[in-house]
C-alpha cells in the first residue's frame, strides 16, 4: 500500500485530531461552491458530481451555486471553460437562500472568490479544495510569475478550516509552499460501469497494441509526450478540448474520437492494451482509475497523482521518466492487478472523508477564536 493510501485509510477510519466531533444528521444543508461546472467535462465536476450522490445516500442535502445560474463568458485560450460574471449580491443571496450548515468552496474562480468573501463577513467556517494545479495552468496561457499565483493560492485556502487534496504527495508539496489545513480526499471508480470485457481483434479498426490516453485535449495535459513516441501499435486519444485541432493536424496517424460518455467511454478503454497518463501536472489521475478498473495497465511519470496510486511493487502498471519504456514494460503487467487495484477505491470511504473534512472546518475555526 502507498503511504497516500495508508495515510487515507487511517484518516477515513479514525479521522485525525483536526476533525469534528460531530456527525451529519438527516437533512444536514451543504452547499458547494463551484466555477467548474457542466458543460465542461475533467475531474472536478466528475468527482463532485459523484460525491453529491454518495452524500445524499448518507442523507446530506446538498445544494450547488455554479456557473449554470449566472450569465458568464468563456476564458481566454479555453472557450469551454465558462467565468462567471455574477456580482457579489447575487451570489450572497444564493447562499443565504439554501440556509447551510456547512458551505465547500471547490474552485478558486469568481463564484470561490464572492463565496469566501460572504464566509468572511459572516463568520461561517468553510472548507476548500485544491483540484488543479491553478498556479501552472494560469502561467502557461498568461505572462504572470507563478510565485504570484501561489501567493495568492495560499490567501484563498489559508482562510478556510480545510483545505483539501487528493494525495498525500501533494499534500507535502503544498506545505512545503506554506499552506495549511490541509487535509486527504480520495477519489472513488464505479467499478460496475468500468470493467474488463472481452477484447476485440482490431479495436476502432486500428493493428494492436492500442496505446490510449482519455481526457481533455489540452495544453497543461503534456499530450505530445506521449503522441511522439515510437510505439508499436496505434495510439489512440480519447476526449476533446481546446488544442484538439491542432494536435489532429500535426499527429495523423493517431485516431482521435473525440468525447466519450458513459458505457461508450468505459467500453473504449477496455479495448486498450496500455494507458497512457502523460501529464505531469494533474493533483490526482481520475481517468488512471478509470483505466484501472477496466483492466487496463498505466503507463506513466512517476510524478504526484500516479505514484500515488500505483504502488512500485504494483504489476498494475510502470512509472518511469522514460515514458516509451514505461509504455513497453506496461504491455507485461497485469490486467487482474489493475482491476484489483481500482477496487480498493471506493466512492463510499472518500465520501465519508469529504464529509469529515467539511465539518472540520468549524472545528477549526474555533480553535482560531
Amino acid at each position: 500500500m502507498t503511504e497516500s493510501r495508508r495515510k487515507i485509510a487511517e484518516e477515513v477510519a479514525t479521522g485525525d485530531e483536526s476533525s469534528a466531533a460531530e456527525a451529519p444528521n438527516e437533512g444536514t444543508r451543504l452547499t458547494i461552491v463551484t466555477d467548474a461546472w457542466h458543460p465542461q467535462v475533467n475531474g472536478v465536476v466528475r468527482s463532485i458530481e459523484t460525491t453529491n450522490r454518495e452524500l445524499a445516500a448518507m442523507g446530506v442535502t446538498v445544494s450547488m451555486i455554479t456557473p449554470e445560474h449566472y450569465r458568464s463568458v468563456p476564458m481566454p485560450t479555453y472557450r469551454e471553460i465558462r467565468l462567471s460574471l455574477a456580482r457579489y449580491r447575487q451570489v450572497a443571496r444564493a447562499i443565504e437562500e439554501r440556509r447551510p450548515d456547512y458551505i465547500h468552496i471547490a474552485t478558486e474562480g469568481p463564484l470561490g472568490l464572492w463565496a469566501r468573501r460572504w464566509c468572511i463577513r459572516h463568520n461561517m467556517p468553510f472548507s476548500t479544495s485544491y483540484h488543479t494545479r491553478f498556479p501552472e495552468y494560469v502561467a502557461a496561457r498568461v505572462p504572470i510569475p507563478i510565485r504570484w499565483l501561489y501567493a495568492y493560492v495560499r490567501w484563498f485556502h489559508n482562510r478556510g478550516g480545510a483545505c483539501m487534496v487528493a494525495t498525500e504527495s501533494l499534500r507535502r508539496e503544498l506545505a512545503e509552499r506554506g499552506m495549511h489545513n490541509l487535509r486527504l480526499w480520495s477519489r472513488g471508480i464505479d467499478t460496475a460501469l468500468f470493467r474488463p470485457r472481452p477484447a476485440e481483434p482490431e479495436p476502432f479498426g486500428l493493428k494492436r497494441p492500442i496505446f490510449m490516453t482519455v481526457g481533455r485535449v489540452a495544453l497543461e495535459k503534456n499530450l505530445p509526450a506521449f503522441l511522439d513516441l515510437d510505439l508499436e501499435g496505434s495510439k489512440v486519444v480519447v476526449g476533446d478540448g481546446p488544442a484538439l485541432a491542432e494536435l489532429t493536424a500535426k499527429y495523423p496517424d493517431v485516431l482521435f474520437t473525440g468525447v466519450k460518455f458513459g458505457e461508450d467511454l468505459a467500453a473504449a478503454y477496455a479495448q486498450a492494451d496500455v494507458f497512457v497518463f502523460p501529464s505531469k501536472t494533474d493533483t490526482f489521475g481520475n481517468t488512471i482509475l478509470e483505466a484501472l478498473a477496466s483492466g487496463v495497465p498505466v503507463a506513466a511519470y512517476p510524478v504526484t497523482g500516479p505514484v500515488d496510486i500505483i504502488p512500485a511493487e504494483s504489476r498494475a502498471g510502470v512509472l518511469r521518466n522514460d515514458l516509451r519504456e514505461a509504455c513497453i514494460a506496461a504491455l507485461d503487467c497485469s490486467r487482474s492487478a489493475a482491476r484489483s487495484l481500482a477496487q480498493t477505491f471506493s466512492w463510499r470511504a472518500a465520501t465519508r472523508q469529504f464529509l469529515d473534512n467539511v465539518m472540520s472546518a468549524r472545528a477549526v475555526a474555533r480553535r482560531r477564536k
